[in-house]
């Protein structure tokens, strides 16, 4: 039986290592490269001729979600299951408007993980529980989720996606990251994660610089406003 050929987009290296000694235990599945970033997964992709791409979303120098949206323009036969620690409604729909074939949580079940690869590489397309329940929710809010339409992680948006900018609002009322976890029904570890992602974004090192940074620009006010 022939291998599905696999690339790991990751720029963690013991990610890496973790995703590529589950994936070879099974014998149908073969990784054949490992790259750190969206540009050299795209290049991985021309050289290498892969079935798949397994594809984080928060890389440096080119994110995932651009790397699959220019994999899509290019008609690339290279099928893209994102593999990614958010459940944001944002990078959910954002990835499939890109072009993904499938989007996993990282901590989805080894079973659940082949059983998405076997599908995409069948011409299928995966989606994990909570994930589904996501796309659901927005086909009932009417929002359109076919397949690409608009560049993802605008820069005018400072990257920010609408989980982040919930969490921003909060953490400009003062709330601590017990209380949010509690409220949105999140652990506090995903929350701290957030937390550090939204900083970065704003390059601020403390609640006290993000806060002055709130104060000083009406365009990241006007965000978490409009939620």
């Amino acid at each position: 039986m022939e291998k599905i050929k696999v690339i790991l987009a990751d720029d963690h290296m013991v990610v890496r290592k973790g995703i590529k000694n589950l994936l070879e235990e099974e014998s149908v599945i073969e990784v054949i490269g490992e790259v750190s970033n969206g540009q050299e997964a795209l290049d991985a992709v021309e050289e290498l001729k892969p079935d798949m791409v397994i594809m984080d979303i928060r890389m440096p120098t080119m994110n995932g979600l651009e790397a699959t949206q220019k994999l899509s323009e290019r008609s690339s036969a290279t099928k893209v299951l994102v593999l990614s620690m958010h459940d944001d409604e944002d990078y959910i729909l954002q990835s499939i408007e890109a072009g993904a074939a499938g989007y996993l949580l990282k901590d989805t079940s080894k079973e659940e993980f082949i059983k998405a690869i076997r599908s995409i590489h069948q011409g299928g397309k995966y989606f994990s529980g909570d994930v589904s329940k996501v796309l659901v929710s927005s086909y009932l809010k009417g929002q359109d989720v076919r397949g690409p339409q608009s560049p993802p992680l605008s820069s005018k948006n400072y990257d920010i996606t609408k989980r982040e900018r919930q969490i921003l609002g909060m953490i400009a009322d003062g709330i601590g990251n017990k209380e949010i976890a509690d409220q949105l029904g999140k652990s506090i570890r995903t929350i701290e994660t957030h937390r550090f992602n939204i900083m970065k974004k704003l390059k601020v090192n403390n609640v006290v610089e993000l806060l002055k940074k709130l104060e000083e620009d009406p365009q990241l006010k006007q965000l978490i406003q409009n939620g």
